[in-house]
This record gives structure tokens, sequence and C-alpha cells, in this order.
């Protein structure tokens, strides 16, 4: 069935569109054209039409989170709940665990890419080799430096899924083994670590392209020792960034965001709570509570963010002052772009999928585009 949404702005993954109308031939877009070539029965709404959110730091949703005894299933349904949260493809991510459960979720990313669930882009692996000394929310009886077996099963896993990203500190892994995994298309992240500017930088050269939740976790920004946060603001890679307002202060984003003109793209790193109404989750067997828009550990150590991400963008635009165009691309064409699926997701044009999103006025996700119709998402 042919459709025409005609009075909304259009975010087409760069620019923000006026006096524009976006045709759809059933679940693909058609055409982007002017307004006034839209025929009389042409939908009108309101807001702004966008597209569909990429999520790369997902630990979980529905209740459920990706641990030891995550299938394919579980990522299914995991994939399903963001969908409905607005995220046309995430990637699932588990939280330092044994060998046994990584190795359990990568078999369960492997069968969820052989069965091309929907939303399903690959798998992050945050954590075991990482710095205890930045430990995080994260088990420290759990985190151990990287071996010849992770190195093996890490560079076959990445052979067998679209995207395999894994959050590593330079302490805890070799540049030879950081070397091995770019080679073998991993797409290396530095993260949980307190290493120098110049070790970071020695990772970097290696392979490493991402630092996961920039600030968090990580050395920071003196002036004698830049630490991690300065190399990943002096570099060329891709940064994540939680922008709850919580995690970083919007004062500190917005040097981030004047240092890095490109390549920071958003990320929610929730929890089991997204989508739901629960209040308690157990982490590690450890309780994680939700309160007042945080979740934390019982000694008010953050675990996770509350937060979709329309909010971040919200944060961004409100509390930071960053252009609209900007925000919106940091949640969608610039995370595409980070794991190189920016020729099909985070673009609106014609021939691809109607991955789409509507935003009303205050940018709040009112709409998510499916079955010829906006269907309401699930609550933030």
């Amino acid at each position: 069935m042919r459709h025409i949404l005609t009075g909304a702005r259009i975010f087409d993954g760069t620019r923000l569109l006026d006096n524009h109308a976006l045709a759809l031939d059933g679940d693909v877009i058609e055409a982007i054209l002017p307004a006034d070539q839209a025929p009389a029965d042409a939908t009108s709404v309101a807001g702004i039409i966008m597209p569909g959110f990429v999520d790369l730091q997902v630990n979980g949703g529905g209740g459920l989170m990706v641990d030891g005894q995550t299938d394919a299933e579980v990522l299914r349904q995991i994939c399903a709940t963001h969908l409905r949260l607005g995220c046309a493809g995430i990637l699932p991510t588990l939280i330092t665990d044994t060998p046994a459960a990584t190795e359990q979720v990568i078999a369960a990313g492997v069968q969820a890419a052989r069965e091309n669930v929907p939303g399903f882009l690959g798998l992050h692996l945050e954590g075991p080799h990482l710095d205890p000394r930045r430990k995080g929310a994260h088990d420290p009886h759990l985190i151990r430096p990287m071996g010849d077996a992770d190195l093996s099963r890490m560079t076959e896993a990445a052979q067998q899924m679209p995207v395999l990203m894994v959050t590593l500190a330079p302490e805890a892994a070799t540049p030879g083994q950081i070397s091995a995994l770019s080679e073998a298309g991993v797409i290396v992240s530095l993260g949980h670590s307190d290493c120098s500017l110049d070790t970071a930088r020695e990772a970097q050269s290696a392979g490493a392209r991402f630092t996961t939740h920039l600030f968090n976790a990580m050395s920071q920004m003196g002036h004698r020792e830049p630490g991690m946060v300065g190399a990943a603001l002096t570099g060329d890679g891709f940064v994540g960034l939680i922008a709850d307002g919580i995690h970083v202060h919007p004062a500190a984003m917005q040097v981030a965001l004047a240092a890095r003109p490109s390549g920071v793209v958003l990320v929610s790193d929730c929890m089991a709570f997204a989508g739901t109404d629960l209040t308690q989750m157990t982490l590690n067997d450890r309780p994680v509570l939700r309160r007042d828009g945080r979740l934390t550990l019982t000694d008010g150590t953050l675990a996770g963010a509350d937060l979709r991400l329309d909010r971040a963008i919200q944060v961004l635009v409100d509390q930071v002052g960053i252009p609209l165009d900007r925000a919106l691309a940091m949640a969608t064409s610039e995370p595409a772009r980070a794991v190189g699926l920016g020729g099909r997701l985070g673009h609106l044009a014609p021939g691809r999928a109607a991955d789409l999103l509507l935003l009303d006025s205050s940018l709040t996700l009112k709409g998510i585009w499916q079955d010829g119709g906006w269907q309401r998402p699930l609550p933030a």
C-alpha cells in the first residue's frame, strides 16, 4: 500500500527538511519530495519524521538481561522490546561474565544472525578484559586479562555475525591482541581503563577505533596527563556517550562535542528495566535499584542507565545546546556509520526500509511506523 506523509519536518539522517513529504511503497521509502507535490489525500502529521535509532550498547530490556542464560530467543525478545522503544537496530551487550557465559552469548548471537532476528545487528562484549581500578558496576571477581582462548573465541565469532564490538582496557590486552581482533573484523572499543594517554594511543594505533561511554569508568583528562578521555577527544575514532545528564554533566558534554565535531554516538546503556515498570533486578547476584531516573547498585554505583534515546536527544538540545540535526544524527546515522551499517540504517532515502520514528514538538517519541501506520512506543 502506498502512503504519503506530509506536514512534519523530515530528518533524512543528515539534514532537517522543511516543506517536504515522504512517499512510502509498502515498507520501503519511495521518495522524499517537495510538499507541494504531495496529493490532496496525503496523511498529515505533526512533529519530526526521522530514521529509527541505532543503539550500540544495550544490556537488556523487557525484563531480560544478556547473560549466561541467553539464547537466540532471549535475543529476539530483547530486540523486539527495543524495536518498540524506537530502535531499528541494536547491539545486545554482555557485561563482564565467565568464559562459559561469553561462549553461550556468542552462540546465541550466531544463531540470531542466522535467523535474521529483526533489530539484531550483532553483539557487544563489554569485558571481561578490563582494569579492576575502573570496574564501575562490573564484578571485579570476573575481570581478567585476555588469553589465547579468549582471542580465538572472539576472532571466530566476528566471522559469524554482522557486527562484533568488544570493550577492553589496554591494561588487559596487548597491542598484538588488539591488532589481531581488529584484523579479524572486531570493532575494538577502549573502556573501563585507568591507562595513560600514550597507552591509549598505542591501543588506537593497534586498531582500537571506538571508546565506550566517554568519561565514565576511565582515566580523566588532566592538564599534564590527558588519560583516556584525552585520547578519545583527540583521536579520530568513534566515541559512545550516555547523555542522560547523570552519567556526564551537560558542561562536560559541551566540551566533548566541541572537541569532536563528528564521531560521537548516543548509547542508552540500558538494562532489563527498559520497556518495563520494574524497580529492581539482579546483576551478577547483586541487586540493581531503579530510583528517580537512576540505576544503581546498593552502594550507589551507577549500573547502566534508565534512558531511551529520545530523552538523550532532549538533553543534548535543551541542556547542552547543540543543533537538533546533530543530536538526531548521533542517535541514527552516526552509530550506523560507526559499525559499518550506514548503507542500511540511519538514513531516509529511496529504496531503504521505512524504519521511521515520529517525535513531537518536545522531541518525545510518539510513533513508530509499523504495518502501514503509527504505533505507540513502549513507555520511556
